[in-house]
């Protein structure tokens, strides 16, 4: 059976190049639908100064929807009823999900346990048992099914409600030797995904999961990690987006507890039992909006066209270096929504990339 239009449209729109998270909002807010954004694309990436994108399909767009329907997944997107509530509250929450297993365990209280690939055997005991303690007070875990710490706190939550973000497609199992833990997963608990089925995992991808990870939880659980890893870009996220960082100390002289001694004397709460967790995690403490957040559906709509000076203030101000967005609104003297908009054409043109934290550089 053929998808509902409007969803094709959504589909096509978040799967076409150049267009990320951010990009798609900015898009949905000033043409009103996806299927009008899609034709204003073109006009677009011409102001902006580059070739026009290509375009999804809608014959790929109602291919990925009939081989997710084959692999016995479906997708979420924004607004949808099973759509994670605490994802969607986030500033730029991702469009649309692809998702196995049971999206009611998304609206649960969640918390979220990463930690090292390389973690030592007592960290791994540790994860478990924190996992399953904190599932039998009513918790679904969260952790991105990676080895050691992630793979050892989805085993310890198995059997009270795990939720598993893949970097991949739904139906890519990595790494290799999770097969049986990735599918036990989508029959138990549920396994999530932002990029089509059939999508290998690039180094480019894990944050962009990360980030699922930590908008999905009240707070996120450090257990052992190296200072640049990427569990501690998981709890820095989870910091930005007013959610409770946790990390487990550990002995420095182990470099793998570097990271969490790190995240502790910046301010993240020292825990060492379920029991610390749960008590950080009192709902009545929780902040759960991003302090800067713009609800989707009262975002200001976008100006239908910037002027050429503002276009030509901001690619003068941009370069290979990110920047930040109040930055640049400070030093161009122009308003906010017309820096945004000649920001949308050059993401569009393909001569704009976003940075952590809200930062613009020129490709």
């Amino acid at each position: 059976m053929a998808a509902d239009a409007d969803r094709v449209a959504r589909l096509r729109l978040i799967r076409s190049e150049q267009v990320g998270a951010v990009t798609y909002h900015q898009l949905i807010a000033r043409f009103g639908s996806a299927q009008a954004a899609l034709l204003a694309i073109p006009d677009l990436a011409a102001r902006g100064g580059g070739r026009t994108p290509k375009l999804a399909t809608a014959e790929l767009a109602e291919f990925e929807f009939k081989t997710v329907a084959r692999l016995g997944a479906r997708h979420l997107f924004l607004g949808d009823p099973d759509y994670p509530s605490l994802l969607a509250e986030l500033e730029a929450p991702p469009p649309v999900l692809v998702v196995r297993g049971d999206p009611g365990l998304g609206a649960r209280p969640t918390v979220a346990l990463v930690g090292a690939r390389n973690a030592s055997a007592a960290a791994c005991r540790h994860a478990r048992q924190l996992a399953r303690q904190l599932g039998e007070a009513g918790q679904v875990v969260v952790s991105g099914l990676a080895r050691g710490i992630d793979s050892a706190a989805h085993d310890g939550a198995l059997a009270t409600g795990t939720i598993a973000v893949v970097a991949g497609g739904i139906d890519i199992v990595f790494p290799p030797e999770n097969e049986a833990r990735q599918q036990a997963i989508a029959e138990q608990g549920l396994l999530v995904a932002e990029l089509p089925p059939g999508t290998e995992p690039r180094a480019r991808h894990f944050p962009r999961r990360n980030r699922i990870i930590a908008g999905m939880a009240r707070g996120t659980v450090v257990i052992e990690a190296a200072p640049r890893s990427g569990s501690l870009i998981t709890a820095r996220l989870a910091g930005d987006y007013g959610r409770e960082v946790m990390a487990v100390p550990g002995s420095p002289l182990d470099p793998r507890a570097q990271g969490c001694n790190l995240l502790i004397r910046e301010g993240a709460t020292l825990v060492q039992t379920a029991e610390d967790i749960l008590e950080a995690l009192d709902p009545g403490e929780v902040r759960r909006l991003v302090p800067h957040a713009v609800p989707i559906a009262t975002a200001p709509a976008l100006p239908a066209e910037a002027g050429d000076a503002v276009r030509t203030a901001v690619v003068g101000l941009l370069g290979p270096t990110p920047v930040a967005l109040d930055e640049l609104v400070r030093q161009a003297g122009q308003p906010p929504s017309e820096i945004q908009s000649v920001l949308l054409e050059l993401e569009l043109a393909g001569r704009l990339e976003r940075h952590a934290g809200g930062k613009v550089s020129l490709v």
